[in-house]
């Protein structure tokens, strides 16, 4: 009896904004999307809630993966694909974007020589193939090389480091085919007043307190709140076919944010779960969903939201960790126009990565 022999590939693994994962070249990943996903399951250690035999961090944020290569589209530098790896599932999907990750995507498609670095700054249009949407990522290239130092904060990362501005562009509908797939701005589901909404992450929004929590409680907390956690999911299944998204059971999507008033100086409060698990902080585009629901008047989170005048609104979303800022530019109709944020990245290996071969018989 002998062990397969292992398969290595090229990889990068960096921290983007508040998650962490394998980034890849397309070129150097199966092309068959069965083999491939044997791969990345392998390399995380999936299914199993430790993941202990592989790179991932036995929870869904340190559990990504982002694959990149050169884009033949107008006016866009590279294709981003994100894909989710599930800890204790042996499950890869491709339903959702992922906006943190989305934060290392111009720093590794200039390190591997994608895009061309200008002397201080350089721009990279990403389009985003889960959702068919662009975002335009702005790297700091002193002296035509990447640096990831620099004096920019993020909550839920220690330290600082070099600024990351992310700029998403016509995010609206790009899960569910409209901005409130259910043409309604409150849809009350099992009682409960919902605001379905999709601006670059299908997201279902309510008050916390219609949930029977005051939304300032722990992530711990609410991940031991079994009661909770049923409510939510018979909302969420629900919500997927009402948001154009069919049976959800086995998908990451819709997000489930429970919103409360801010306690700390900031626009709004949130408690999100993505699904099954509360997370630390907020989804970069969940953030900009729920940040556009405090734009809809008469939405559970509108009703919340301490939202200043003027045609650039800026949404802080207070969460477990800290919070997230959201620029929002309006138009002249009052409608969202475009989102930005600002995250950090940072490069932790850059190497080959190994996985047992699947599917090969012991000899």
């Amino acid at each position: 009896m002998s062990d397969p022999a292992p398969y290595s590939t090229r990889c990068m693994w960096m921290r983007g904004g508040t998650s962490k994962g394998g980034y890849f070249l397309s070129s150097d990943l199966p092309s068959e999307i069965a083999a491939r996903d044997e791969f990345l399951l392998g390399i995380m250690g999936s299914p199993d809630p430790r993941q202990i035999d592989g790179m991932g961090g036995a929870d869904p944020l340190t559990s990504k993966v982002a694959v990149v290569k050169k884009s033949m589209r107008e006016g866009v530098d590279v294709d981003y694909l994100f894909l989710q790896v599930f800890v204790d599932q042996k499950i890869v999907t491709d339903a959702q974007n992922c906006g943190n990750l989305l934060a290392g995507v111009g720093p590794f498609a200039i390190e591997r020589g994608l895009v061309t670095a200008q002397d201080g700054e350089t721009p990279v249009a990403i389009f985003m193939e889960n959702t068919g949407q662009v975002a335009d990522s702005l790297v700091k290239t002193p002296d035509g090389i990447v640096t990831y130092l620099g004096q920019s904060h993020i909550d839920g990362v220690p330290g600082t480091g070099s600024p990351i501005p992310l700029t998403f562009r016509d995010t609206a509908g790009s899960s569910c085919g409209a901005l409130l797939p259910t043409g309604n701005i409150v849809d009350i589901i099992d009682g409960v007043e919902v605001t379905c909404i999709d601006n670059g992450m299908p997201t279902v929004v309510m008050r916390a307190e219609d949930m029977g929590i005051t939304g300032a409680e722990s992530r711990e907390d609410l991940e031991a709140d079994e009661g909770l956690k049923a409510r939510l999911e018979a909302i969420r299944l629900q919500a997927g076919y009402m948001m154009n998204l069919g049976d959800v059971t086995d998908k990451t999507v819709p997000k489930m944010s429970m919103v409360s008033q801010a306690r700390s100086g900031g626009t709004i409060s949130s408690r999100t779960f993505i699904p099954h698990r509360c997370h630390a902080s907020i989804g970069v585009l969940g953030a900009v969903s729920v940040a556009t629901a405090c734009m809809l008047s008469g939405a559970p989170a509108a009703s919340l939201a301490d939202v200043l005048e003027g045609a650039m609104k800026e949404i802080r979303i207070e969460h477990p960790i800290g919070e997230t800022t959201i620029i929002l530019k309006m138009n002249d109709r009052g409608d969202v126009e475009s989102a930005a944020i600002l995250r950090t990245a940072r490069k932790l290996f850059d190497g080959n990565i190994f996985a047992q071969r699947m599917n090969v018989e012991r000899v």
